[in-house]
């Protein structure tokens, strides 16, 4: 029976160590690390690697129920291909350990909390959005380049003297502003 951990950081400037020392000090045997990875993308792919890995009587460990299930549904689907393939689930900050009929009875409900709790966050953040642009104000990043400049890009382009990185160059934005500057899409 082997131990299997798995880590998940959001963010690039989130830090994993406080959930691979969690995982150390349970002692796993192997470590699966997932740095920069959204819990809602369905591409996680040391999650996947971790779930490929491991064989019937292992043991998967993670630190919380949201470092590998996106959803409810998710964490109901991942825990019966676990528990089909014979293998369990610990989960150490809510304590569970779905080897026992207790450990599956809390696991159940702590993951309809956690993806309430989501989808609470999920809806405060979009009426936040709504009531700044009720506002007139719009999020994101400003334009690097204006609609003229966007104009005058595609035509510099369509005369076939310069190349990307001479438009780049001339405008002082990076090649890949121009590259979007010249999709069809781009306001023009």
């Amino acid at each position: 029976m082997a131990k299997i951990g798995y880590a998940r950081v959001s963010t690039r400037g989130q830090n994993d160590d406080s959930q691979v020392d969690e995982l150390n000090a349970y002692g796993v045997d192997k470590l699966f690390v997932d740095h920069g990875v959204s819990g809602k993308y369905a591409t996680r792919p040391e999650l996947d690697a971790a779930l490929a890995y491991m064989r019937e009587g292992d043991v998967f460990v993670i630190t919380r129920l949201s470092r590998a299930m996106r959803s409810l549904k998710d964490l109901l689907a991942l825990a019966e291909d676990l528990r089909e393939r014979g293998i369990g689930l610990v989960v150490l900050k809510q304590q569970i350990d779905t080897t026992t009929p207790q450990g599956r009875l809390v696991f159940h409900l702590l993951g309809a909390l956690d993806e309430f709790q989501r989808e609470l966050i999920v809806e405060g953040t979009h009426e936040g959005l709504a009531a700044a642009r009720a506002r007139g104000r719009t999020g994101g990043r400003k334009p690097k380049l204006t609609p003229g400049q966007i104009k005058h890009v595609r035509e510099l382009y369509a005369e076939g003297g310069k190349t990307v990185a001479d438009i780049a160059a001339l405008l002082k934005v990076s090649r890949q502003t121009i590259y979007r500057a010249l999709e069809p899409e781009a306001i023009s």
